[in-house]
């Protein structure tokens, strides 16, 4: 059981890193704290079911678990978002529409499957249009890294897609 004293203990220690930790992944500074102050919430409110002893792991857990589930929702909306676009701007005949949303679920897929360590690479590039340094600088990893993840991410759509 976690009483008020060790909540506040618990999160004066580990708000800033398990902030940190989901920045990394997704990349937004807004999302990370908003995720970071619901894990808290949860883990008040489960507070008398809780061992102080193994809650680093389980902050982490939730955090990875939250991070994968707000993926998994905006990529959805996105899916979404696009297919409207694309109904509403393209004059293309029916077969070229059929072809886009082929490719458009594919690459979905494809962007599931692939591995996500050079998914948050690819991402971070393509959709927040991070230069390689500044991903390098956010994820705590070599600018060579970035490159060979970036590259293997690629070479992984190219497979997929082709």
């Amino acid at each position: 059981m976690i009483n008020k004293a060790a909540f506040k203990q618990l999160f004066d220690n580990y708000f800033d890193t398990i902030r940190s930790f989901i920045f990394y992944r997704c990349g937004d500074t807004d999302t990370a704290s908003d995720m970071a102050q619901d894990i808290f919430m949860k883990v008040w409110e489960k507070r008398e079911n809780l061992d102080s002893f193994s809650i680093k792991p389980l902050l982490y857990k939730m955090a990875n678990d939250m991070v994968i589930s707000n993926y998994r929702k905006s990529s959805t909306r996105m899916d979404y978002e696009k297919s409207l676009t694309i109904q509403n701007e393209s004059p293309l005949s029916p077969e070229e529409e059929l072809n886009v949303e082929e490719l458009a679920s594919s690459y979905a897929k494809a962007l599931e499957k692939m591995p996500e360590t050079q998914r948050v690479v690819f991402l971070m590039n393509r959709n927040d249009e991070l230069k390689y340094h500044e991903i390098s600088e956010c994820l705590d990893i070599s600018i060579k890294t970035v490159e060979k993840r970036m590259s293997a991410a690629l070479q992984f759509l190219r497979a997929k897609l082709l």
